[in-house]
């Protein structure tokens, strides 16, 4: 299992598009709107490493109203 934390920044205006289909997607966990430089933190669980990236790249990203994602991945200390 890995997980990780994805960092958004939403086009102002496509936020409650954006969020409904960014709920859909089965490896969300928790999501945290926050205020700063980023607009949203994502939990997410996959299986693997490339599970993760390719959900990011190709799917979280193509979404309408995701402008940009930073992906920090996580480990239990």
């Amino acid at each position: 299992m890995v997980t990780g934390l994805v960092l958004l920044k939403l086009m102002p205006g496509k936020e409650k598009q954006t969020l409904a289909r960014l709920k859909a997607l089965s490896s969300v966990v928790h999501m945290s709107a926050v205020f700063g430089r980023w607009d949203l933190v994502i939990d997410m669980e996959t299986d693997d490493l490339p599970m993760l990236s390719n959900i990011v790249v190709h799917e979280i990203r193509s979404i309408p109203g995701v402008l940009t994602t930073e992906t920090l991945v996580t480990t239990s200390i």
